[in-house]
């Protein structure tokens, strides 16, 4: 048994559930649509959003249909996030497969993007989960933001540490946030509870981005994007970022053209890699990393033991040791 399926053990059985119920709300009576739907849900991927949201309604409450709207409105937002980023991103793969954009053209790819944000709103407004539906709402808002401030920087190549922090924060962080906050909030009233576990969330999140982010200066990528994507895209993260503020003013203005200048081949990104290596990017990536996951369990120990809480630890120290 792979790790991941000792840690889904505790709510395996609501899991599947929800996979059933999930693909039900994804119907419609438009046939095309549900060709697309269809392709998209046999091509799921570690479900890790939907398995936070039932792992931490289980480490401090009982289940029921409220955590059920949760993980559902989660997981809509979640795959309607990833169709319109391909999108923006012109990209043509997902998960080792094509896209909806390289499959049905962005047009299609945006509505069906719009459709599921309106099933999540339509859910919310049936079962009455308002609550959950603000924490949700909040989310998009804060991902939006954290797109926009990305694309800003992106266009001046001039990211700061805090400002990374900020943006991987609202992008990344605030919808792992909105499962563990939304997964308390259908078994708990609870304030003080919830704002722990959205703060739990925040911590993962940021740690689960700066995973991402040092995939890309491996030699080799098993996670479904190509090496190299965010220098591609112009994106600096925190392992560059930081590498850059270590270098001399014509080391920084050097690799800033060789990002700005020229389209990124296999050689340019084996130059940056080396420089980011020379400057202990990667190593300074790592500790935040660590620093977040030992914040995060921090915050589970506030909780009482049970096996769901136990799950919900080595979780966290999946997201970090995983390999795509």
């Amino acid at each position: 048994m792979g790790q991941l399926s000792k840690i889904k053990l505790p709510v395996s059985e609501e899991l599947s559930r929800f996979n059933v119920l999930f693909s039900k709300t994804m119907k419609s009576k438009v046939p095309l649509l549900n060709i697309i739907t269809k392709y998209v849900l046999n091509r799921k991927g570690k479900q890790i959003r939907p398995l936070l949201v039932f792992l931490t309604a289980k480490a401090i409450g009982e289940i029921g249909s409220s955590t059920y709207t949760a993980a559902t409105l989660i997981e809509l937002l979640h795959t309607a996030t990833l169709v319109h980023d391909d999108v923006v991103d012109d990209s043509y793969e997902r998960r080792g497969f094509l896209s909806i954009n390289a499959l049905w053209k962005s047009k299609i790819a945006v509505l069906l993007g719009d459709y599921l944000l309106t099933r999540g709103l339509a859910i919310s407004v049936e079962t009455k989960e308002y609550d959950i539906l603000e924490i949700t709402n909040n989310a998009v808002k804060e991902m939006i933001e954290g797109e926009l401030l990305q694309i800003q920087k992106v266009r001046k190549l001039n990211i700061s540490e805090d400002e990374y922090f900020n943006i991987i924060r609202k992008k990344t962080a605030t919808l792992i946030a909105a499962c563990t906050a939304s997964g308390a909030r259908s078994v708990t009233d609870d304030q003080r509870t919830i704002e722990k576990m959205n703060d739990f969330g925040i911590k993962i999140g940021i740690a689960f981005q700066i995973k991402d982010d040092l995939f890309d200066y491996e030699k080799t990528t098993l996670t479904g994007k190509p090496k190299g994507n965010d220098i591609q895209e112009k994106k600096i993260t925190l392992p560059l970022i930081v590498s850059l503020s270590r270098a001399t003013s014509s080391e920084r203005r050097k690799v800033l053209k060789m990002i700005n200048n020229k389209a990124p081949n296999r050689l340019i990104h084996s130059m940056i890699r080396d420089f980011v290596l020379q400057y202990g990017g990667l190593e300074y990536a790592q500790e935040k990393m660590i620093e977040n996951k030992n914040l995060a369990l921090d915050i589970l120990k506030e909780f009482p033991p049970n096996e769901a809480l136990k799950s919900l630890k080595m979780l966290v120290n999946f997201i970090i040791e995983r390999k795509n």
